[in-house]
């Protein structure tokens, strides 16, 4: 609140230490020094006129030197400075500036003879026993965070410590750029192993209960109603008409519909859909061809949005395929794509891919060739061809870099694997990766 020139110096480096109180510097002020010797004059003054037979006198006396306390205030003046400078009756050529809090100086501006002024910050203090981490979070993930919520975080720094703590404020407002939102959580940092800007993973946990859902790719979404195909036996199936919850992972939450233990088909109910309208059944049931068709179970389970995964939810092991005949093989082997600075190595297991079950592995790596780590990365997969839905899936980091998941591929022919790479302040990156697939395998080729 005063300017001046800075003389002595008591803390001159960053990362030290001090108590609240402590001193930092001393400063010499002309500002300050008439100051005093304004409620120097004052008290004379009113002690001189303390013997007055005027009432008013010695009141007007009194509010001068109460005047200049107040000025002296406006310096950050104590009290006790105050009395120190009316019992030694003359003004303090130096004062001493102390810190206003106990904490770390992160940053110090200020120099011997430096000359200072109010709006200058000279030094700035952490307290660091407690610290701010700021989160990004998905914008469909957001109907599901709440302030109190505990989180836990993670760094690649301290890989064998977790620390715990809980979201204190939600920001307003969406990022344009990364489509995100940021929350602040609040931890306990005691042993001061958290420092400013390291960069870590944050897990929150939300348990919505017990909830029937179904996989994402059971369900088909003609824009006006969404639609599961429930098993009824002997190669019978009901298209039936759900009304869905909130998605977490690759599941939908059902919230009508379905009965806990209905088995639902999985995969190939778009071919489901078009031969059941060629039928003309007026009930909406008719025998329908199984062929690509796998079917699973609607079960209840936990929806746990920490890590995505939906605990309970079992999938029937046993699938009906039809027989496909084999396209013609041709060389396989790893493919590779550079977007936005990145660059994409895509790889199958087996390989070449198949009917059923595939490992789909992608390894991403900078401009500098480092692997890019704690990514959202995500796996959209579908057949080109007219009216066929997309299934989407995570794909999760195993090392560094390196991302994985397990696809479905439910009949032979063209898939197109779609990887989207979402960084938080980067652009999103998309590529897309075809492969033919056939009982025995086909290789793949880089998508168009």
């Amino acid at each position: 609140r005063m300017e001046g020139w800075v003389e002595d110096l008591f803390v001159d480096y960053t990362g030290q230490l001090v108590r609240k109180g402590q001193p930092l510097f001393t400063l010499y002020s002309q500002e300050l020094v008439t100051t005093q010797e304004e409620y120097l004059l004052a008290l004379r003054a009113k002690a001189d006129i303390q013997e007055s037979p005027l009432l008013e006198a010695r009141e007007q006396g009194a509010q001068m030197v109460e005047a200049a306390r107040d000025r002296l205030r406006l310096w950050t003046i104590t009290d006790n400075q105050i009395e120190e400078l009316a019992r030694r009756g003359k003004p303090q050529t130096y004062v001493t500036i102390y810190s206003p809090a106990a904490g770390y100086i992160v940053d110090k501006k200020v120099f011997k003879g430096m000359y200072v002024k109010p709006e200058m910050t000279v030094y700035s203090i952490a307290d660091l026993s407690t610290i701010w981490v700021l989160a990004d979070i998905y914008e469909y993930e957001m109907p599901f965070i709440q302030v109190g919520q505990a989180g836990i975080l993670t760094l690649d720094a301290l890989p064998n410590e977790t620390f715990h703590g809980e979201i204190t404020y939600i920001y307003p407002y969406l990022s344009r750029q990364t489509r995100t939102v940021k929350v602040r959580l609040v931890f306990k940092n005691p042993t001061l192993r958290l420092k400013p800007d390291m960069y870590g993973t944050v897990r929150i946990q939300v348990n919505r209960g017990e909830k029937l859902a179904v996989p994402e790719e059971a369900v088909l979404d003609s824009g006006t109603r969404k639609v599961v195909f429930v098993v009824r036996g002997e190669g019978l199936f009901e298209p039936r008409e759900v009304r869905l919850g909130p998605k977490v992972g690759s599941y939908y939450e059902v919230v009508e519909g379905l009965e806990k233990g209905e088995r639902i088909v999985t995969s190939g109910t778009f071919l489901l859909d078009s031969e059941s309208k060629l039928s003309a059944s007026t009930n909406m049931m008719g025998s329908l061809g199984m062929g690509g068709i796998k079917m699973d179970q609607a079960q209840m389970g936990q929806m746990d949005m920490g890590d995505m995964d939906m605990g309970g939810m079992e999938q029937d092991k046993n699938m009906t395929q039809r027989e496909t005949a084999t396209a013609k093989n041709v060389s396989s082997g790893k493919m590779e794509k550079k977007a936005e600075g990145l660059t994409l190595v895509f790889s199958t297991d087996p390989t070449p891919v198949r009917i059923g079950e595939n490992r789909i592995q992608v390894t991403v790596t900078d401009a500098a060739g480092k692997p890019v780590s704690h990514a959202k990365v995500r796996l959209t997969f579908t057949m080109p061809m007219p009216g066929m839905i997309p299934a989407t899936v995570p794909m999760t980091e195993g090392k560094p870099g390196i991302y994985v998941a397990k696809v479905n591929l439910g009949m032979a022919g063209q898939w197109d694997l779609t990887i989207e790479i979402q960084r938080p302040g980067q652009p999103d990156v998309k590529e897309t990766f075809s492969v033919i697939a056939g009982e025995s395998g086909m290789s793949g080729m880089p998508g168009m």
